[in-house]
This record gives structure tokens, C-alpha cells and sequence, in this order.
């Protein structure tokens, strides 16, 4: 999906903001720690800190740093710079050869009404390579891609097109699978529900005709990165038929960019029931909302619905399983398995060592460009978590 450029910071310090002497007294010493501007390729290299100017509003082509959120606290990534001093634990699967990620995406013209001027504010440079907006949805994929092959080699990827999108990607693992719909901008999050359901449908053919064999899916956005092997969801819980990420979130609280399905002919017919249900409610609930979270609303309308359903289970980051309309589903934390890195604040509390997937939502898509680029020189994960961790907006 053709992600959006990031807007410039706000807010600045200065005597008039604090209001008189007695807060710009209280206030200085915070002059002297604002946020430092680097290039991620700077901050790798050299030791230089360049001083954030005060008053400079326009946007910024570098990540700005702040402290890593959650030092001092059990269980979360410590960092000492881009350093990891506590490494992620990463697991290993014998079964990532049986699990595919489908993601929806598709290209959208938008080169021929585009001015030159526009163009060139348009862009976004992320070490060597410059971006348009088309250039930067394709990069955000291949990054996404590249996450995969590095965690799990042995998984391929499914992408959901438009057959009237222009979309090539000749990657090994990498099949580009057309399904019809209405892929506008304003229906795509209702034509990715029905996507999902047609490659279900598909996949239940197969088995029918003897072709299929046990395959797992994991459907996301194409704005993650799954920095460890998800096989192990399908090996320690051997009852659940789809699994939905959870947080603590009282009008939003299951995301829907992660939906695992069990690559059984039963797995995969009721997860097909449960999305056909969810789609139904989107469709006669949510319209209002197609754009944007109507799809979050209706799964969570389906699931807080169910009479024996307890939403206070959401308020605890604790995997457990419901049955929902005839699905056994697994809800997993979006902490380990869909978290987001905070825009400045720490405001999560920090990045829990078991992290398996890390959601570049919004005006993060930049930062995911970034962090694989870091590495790329790297080549180590948690080092690469730690400029997560410390990175706020763009």
C-alpha cells in the first residue's frame, strides 16, 4: 500500500512556549538533551552528533534519537546506544517450511498527475537510494520480503493483486497471486477481507481435489518485519483453527494486520467462516469506516459479541483461546507478535525480548527502510531492535 510522507515535528522550546521566566528556568536544562539528528548510516560510522535546530519545520530526512524506552525493566531490550546489551531470543522452527505469508498490495498510478515541484518534495532518501511514492510501497515490500527470507528461509510469500495492477516481482518464493475486486484506496481494506477469503476458498478446492498438502498461513500487512521464526505458533498450540493479536485497547483491541490460519482442511474452512462473518459485519456495520480501522471494528464486534466471551481478557498480554462462531482462535499478544514502535514518547514501556514481528504502521514505513538498511551493515537483530527502540517519528 502507498505509504504517506511524514509530516514535519511539532512543538519547540523558547521562553514564550513556558510561559515566563520562572518555566524557562525549569525548562532549560532540557535544551541541552533535544533530540539528536542522524542518518542511520551516520550513526553507525561516526561518533558526530549534530544539534537538532530549534525552529527548523521543515521535514526532516534523517531519524531523529531519543532514549530507549524501558530501561531498567525485566524482560525488555536494554540498549546502550545501537547496542544491545541483552540479546532476543531467537527460535528456530522445523516447520517453516509449511507456512506462507499472503499480504495484500497493489500499485496505484499516481506518476501521470504529479508535478515536477510536488515530485521533488515527494521524496525520501534512506542511505543511497531516493524514493517516490510508488518507489517507496515497492521498497517497503521488498524490505518486508527480505525479513522473511532472513527469519525463514524456507517460508514463500503470496502477494494479493489487483489483475489490472502493473506489479512484478521476480523474487524466488515470491508468487503474485491476481484476485478480482474493487482495490480503490477507499475499499481496500474491505477488498483485502474478501482477497483473504477467495485464497481460503482456493486452498479448501485443493484439499478437495486431493493437491493440497498441510500448509500454514500467516496473512499481514506489508509493513512488518518478522525478526524471528513464527513456526513455533503452530507446534505449541496445536488447538486453534485462526490466531488474532490482542492489546489493551477498549474500542481497538484485536489488529487486524496478523491473522494466522492452520493449514488444516478444518483450519482452513473455518477461519473462511469466521473472515465471511467479520466481512459481513464490516459490510453492514462499518461502511463509514472503509477506509481506515472498519475492519479492526468488525473483528472486534464479532468477538466481543460471542456471549461467553470476556473482553477483560485483553487487558493482560497473556495468549489464550476462545471458540467464536465455530473457530477455535488464539489470541496472541500484539506485544510479541505485532508490536509498534512508539513515536517518541516510550510509551510502550520498552520492546519485550520475545518480539517476533514489528509493525512499521503510519508514518513508521520510513524507519522500516532504516532499520534494514542498519541491518544490512550489521547483521545483527537486536542491534537492529535498539535503533527501533530509539527511533520517534521521522
Amino acid at each position: 500500500m502507498i505509504f504517506e510522507s511524514v509530516g514535519p515535528l511539532k512543538g519547540s522550546l523558547g521562553m514564550r512556549a513556558c510561559g515566563g521566566w520562572r518555566r524557562f528556568l525549569f525548562f532549560l536544562p532540557l535544551v541541552f538533551f533535544l533530540p539528536y539528528l542522524l542518518s542511520v548510516l551516520e550513526l553507525h560510522e561516526k561518533s558526530v552528533v549534530e544539534d537538532l535546530p530549534r525552529k527548523n519545520r521543515q521535514k526532516f530526512d534523517h531519524l531523529i534519537l531519543g532514549p530507549a524506552a524501558g530501561q531498567g525493566l525485566p524482560n525488555r531490550l536494554q540498549c546502550q546506544g545501537l547496542k544491545a546489551l541483552n540479546k532476543t531470543s531467537f527460535q528456530a522452527s522445523s516447520i517453516g517450511n509449511s507456512i506462507s505469508f499472503v499480504t495484500v498490495f497493489t500499485i496505484y498510478n499516481t506518476s501521470l498527475d504529479v508535478h515536477v515541484d510536488s515530485r521533488a518534495s515527494n521524496m525520501v532518501t534512506v542511505g543511497n537510494a531516493s524514493y517516490g511514492k510508488t518507489e517507496r510501497s515497492m521498497a517497503i515490500l521488498n524490505v518486508f520480503i527480505n525479513f522473511i527470507q532472513v527469519t525463514m528461509p524456507k517460508s514463500d510469500v503470496f502477494i494479493l493483486t489487483d489483475p489490472a495492477s502493473d506489479l512484478s516481482m521476480p523474487r524466488k518464493g515470491v508468487t503474485i497471486y491476481p484476485i478480482h475486486g474493487e482495490y480503490s484506496r477507499d475499499k481496500l481494506m474491505l477488498q483485502r477481507i474478501r482477497s483473504y477469503i477467495t485464497f481460503l476458498e482456493r486452498r479448501i478446492r485443493e484439499h478437495s481435489q486431493g493437491q493440497g498438502h498441510i500448509n500454514h498461513y500467516v496473512f499481514t500487512d506489508s509493513d512488518i518485519a518478522v525478526v524471528d521464526d513464527l513456526g513455533h505458533i503452530f507446534h505449541d498450540y496445536q488447538n486453534f483453527h485462526l490466531a488474532l493479536t490482542f492489546r489493551n485497547n477498549k474500542d481497538q483491541p484485536l489488529n487486524s494486520g496478523f491473522i494466522a490460519v492452520r493449514g488444516t482442511p478444518d483450519g482452513i474452512s473455518r477461519a473462511k467462516i469466521f473472515l465471511e462473518e467479520v466481512l459481513r459485519v464490516y459490510s453492514s456495520k462499518y461502511m463509514n469506516a472503509s477506509r481506515m480501522l472498519g475492519d479492526q471494528l468488525a473483528l472486534a464486534w464479532v468477538v466481543k459479541s460471542h456471549p461467553s466471551f470476556d473482553a477483560r481478557r485483553f487487558t493482560k498480554a497473556q495468549p489464550f483461546v476462545e471458540d467464536i462462531i465455530g473457530a477455535s482462535v488464539l489470541f496472541l499478544p500484539c506485544a510479541t507478535y505485532n508490536w509498534t514502535p512508539p513515536e517518541g514518547a516510550g510509551q510502550f514501556h520498552g520492546m519485550p525480548l520475545d518480539v517476533k514481528v514489528v509493525h512499521f504502521k503510519g508514518s513508521r514505513k520510513r524507519l522500516m527502510l532504516e532499520s534494514w538498511n542498519f541491518f544490512s551493515s550489521s547483521s545483527d537483530i537486536s542491534d537492529m531492535l535498539c535503533l527501533i527502540l530509539m527511533s520517534g517519528r521521522t
